[in-house]
């Protein structure tokens, strides 16, 4: 099966190396434009699967990455709980001394 993820995995650009296009068969490379050489479809078809097992690896990551809270919040937390080494605390402290609320 010819994907456009498999192309993107071996470096190709959907923007300016190919078009895809369904035939009523399935997706075939209508027009290649890339000056490398176009890969074979069982080519496509590795690269794709290498694309899934690292989309699978990661899906955690991409699950947890809305949940969690915005990064200043976090940063915000550590340095009121007191876990910054003490020179980044004083640069932070330095900065709101600065702009008190």
């Amino acid at each position: 099966m010819i994907t456009s993820k498999g192309l993107q995995q071996l470096g190709f650009d959907p923007d300016s190396d190919y078009f895809l296009e369904d035939d009523g068969s399935g997706v075939v490379i209508a027009k290649w434009n890339s000056d490398r050489p176009q890969p074979t479809e069982a080519e496509i078809e590795a690269a794709h699967a290498e694309w899934q097992a690292e989309q699978d690896a990661t899906e955690y990551q991409r699950l947890r990455a809305p949940e969690y809270p915005a990064i200043g919040d976090q940063l915000d937390a550590l340095f009121h709980a007191g876990v910054f080494p003490a020179e980044m605390a004083a640069k932070l402290q330095a900065v709101k001394d600065k702009y008190p609320k």
